[in-house]
């Protein structure tokens, strides 16, 4: 993936929600036609939606999209306001639509926005998510040569439906692995890393944020930081006391590394302002300042994919959620179940990567 020289400009931005989940039948069978390898330039990809961690789980298909079709231009619907933060750094990516997140109360801009999107007759359009309605719906909407999805009962609009893998659960495969099977490539490849391309010069600047970060608080850097990110969202979230058990464990096996803290979105320490503390809305700067770090531990949360997409190795705690579906991938990424198991023998568990 080759950075964009130039930014999306703003007119090309239009300021679109995940829907209950279904059962499907999972196969490994390929469509019946495969997609043709050539004359594909025009794709829209339809993932309209608000979460973080949902919106960088799609960067692995973009680039799969890219080495498939490396001559196309690729426009992307989506709900998250941070979307061309994510996408705009792909070489390919041309328009990126935001949907309004209440549609309701902005019609008008919602029907300017389906407009915009039935102004291009595509060459493919991709629906991404098996459980999302709307993500059906857009594709429907659409103009385009061939349409690809996952089957789920009737294939109605879809040109070239592909039924779920039995051996792709993951959410950042699966999109990869619909494509694979669509035009009938080998579907047993690695699948890409979660990247939003970070350029040198951003690395640059989150090392300077870190080595600054660690001077106002009087202490250097020693071997190695670790980062945490205590929050996430419902069940998910591990509480305060948990915690503070878990990295007096870690420290004490670690003394020689540093512990900062990454603060939420709503700007307050979730662990008492114990740790130097780093908090910036603006998801570039994080992710930079993120990519510096020794190593990032978190729950299962948006922060966390957003790390993955910053090149730092991950722990992914998880307590609810299906770490199969959900956990960090990458050679030095690693999901921890957390059920059952108390906050110091988990951290017993942890491995820091060396410097």
């Amino acid at each position: 993936m080759q950075p964009r020289t130039t930014p999306i400009p703003r007119h090309e931005l239009e300021p679109v929600r995940s829907f209950p989940l279904r059962s499907h039948r999972r196969t490994d069978a390929k469509p019946v036609q495969l997609l043709p390898r050539v004359g594909i330039f025009r794709v829209l990809v339809c993932r309209p939606t608000h979460s973080l961690g949902n919106t960088l789980l799609l960067t692995p298909l973009l680039q799969e999209i890219e080495a498939t079709y490396p001559g196309a231009e690729i426009d992307i619907v989506s709900r998250t306001p941070v979307a061309s933060e994510i996408f705009g750094r792909f070489a390919s990516v041309r328009r990126i639509f935001i949907l309004p997140a209440r549609p309701v109360h902005r019609f008008g801009r919602l029907i300017r926005i389906l407009a915009r999107i039935r102004e291009t007759r595509y060459d493919l359009v991709i629906d991404p998510e098996p459980r999302s309605r709307t993500g059906r719906a857009l594709l429907g909407l659409a103009k385009g040569r061939c349409k690809v999805g996952f089957q789920r009962g009737r294939t109605g609009v879809l040109t070239h439906p592909v039924a779920m893998s039995a051996t792709v659960r993951h959410s950042g495969h699966r999109p990869v692995d619909l494509l694979r099977r669509a035009v009938g490539a080998t579907v047993s490849m690695p699948f890409p890393a979660l990247d939003i391309g970070l350029s040198p010069a951003e690395r640059d600047s989150g090392r300077l944020i870190l080595s600054r970060l660690l001077d106002s608080s009087g202490i250097n850097q020693g071997k190695g930081v670790i980062g945490v990110f205590a929050n996430a969202t419902g069940n998910k979230l591990l509480p305060g006391g948990w915690w503070l058990t878990f990295l007096a464990t870690l420290a004490a096996r670690y003394p020689e590394h540093r512990i900062v803290e990454i603060v939420p979105a709503f700007g307050r320490s979730m662990l008492g302002s114990r740790y130097p503390t780093y908090y910036s809305s603006d998801v570039r700067r994080l992710a930079a300042m993120l990519s510096a770090l020794t190593t990032f531990i978190s729950a299962d949360c948006g922060i966390m994919h957003l790390a993955c997409a910053a090149g730092v190795p991950v722990t992914g705690i998880f307590s609810t959620t299906d770490s199969e579906e959900w956990g960090p991938y990458g050679p030095l990424d690693r999901a921890m179940d957390a059920r059952g198991l108390p906050p110091a023998a988990l951290a017993q568990q942890v491995v820091v990567p060396r410097c």
